[in-house]
């Protein structure tokens, strides 16, 4: 159970090896020791470094379960293994990829993959975690989205509307297990430094992963639903939702 200070005894990383599901991890620990499973992709080579990173930070114990966002009939075995040791009191979805925007649209392959991960994968663990938390009748689910599936833009259409799948997915997730006391916490960040955005250039707003991390740990603490990346983020999404198509596009975003 997640105590009256907000801090969990178990922690789920779908993505075990993802820099931001490990700073969040990371937020976490600070406020008490807990166990973590890592859910990482079969092979994973920084995953010996996530374990070391946690452990340090004050995990009480590191597993590591192979999880593959591919292939979804494997997902029931997956969240089993990761429920195995006793409930899961914080679960964090934070898996995905993001190819090259220009060619994701013109390369069927790269689009699908995309989608794939993305958002069915999401979809996938999302209803089993619904289940596992809607009979343990707690948790914590944080799913990772992004401030481009929110309007999303001829720049990065393909990736953008994967995220904003997902974005309407777990907001209704949360929706659906409010009465049976689990919630769930959507984080729309913008660009954060991490390996995946390494390849793009820095825009206005960037913020550092643990900048996410400390966002998401009071987010969920307060009950909240959504939360931007920075804060300032909720503002300008705001306007850009609601000016026109023939406008929009002619914007330098």
């Amino acid at each position: 159970m997640i105590n009256a200070v907000g801090a969990p005894q178990s922690i789920l990383v779908l993505g075990g090896s993802s820099e931001i599901g490990l700073a969040i991890t990371a937020e976490y620990l600070k406020l008490g020791p807990a166990r973590v499973v890592l859910a990482c992709v079969p092979g994973d080579d920084a995953a010996p470094a996530a374990v070391t990173l946690l452990k340090d930070a004050g995990a009480t114990d590191v597993s590591v379960i192979d999880f593959d966002a591919l292939a979804t009939d494997t997902h029931p075995g997956v969240i089993d293994a990761a429920f195995a040791d006793g409930d899961i009191d914080v679960a964090i979805v934070a898996f995905g990829i993001q190819g090259d925007d220009e060619q994701a649209w013109q390369d069927h392959r790269l689009a699908v993959l995309e989608a794939q991960i993305n958002y069915t994968a999401a979809v996938s663990v999302g209803v089993l975690l619904g289940e596992k938390m809607r009979a343990q009748g707690h948790g914590q689910i944080i799913a990772m989205s992004s401030v481009a599936g929110e309007r999303v833009r001829r720049s990065n259409f393909v990736y953008g509307s994967t995220k904003a799948g997902l974005d309407g997915f777990y907001l209704g997730l949360g929706e659906a297990l409010a009465e049976f006391g689990p919630r769930v916490l959507v984080i729309r960040p913008g660009q954060v430094r991490t390996r995946l955005s390494a390849h793009v250039k820095e825009a206005p707003l960037t913020v550092n992963k643990e900048d996410v991390a400390q966002l998401a740990v009071a987010a969920a603490t307060k009950g909240k639903e959504i939360v931007w990346a920075p804060g300032p983020f909720r503002y300008i999404m705001m306007v850009l939702r609601h000016i026109p198509r023939a406008v929009f596009r002619k914007l330098p975003i």
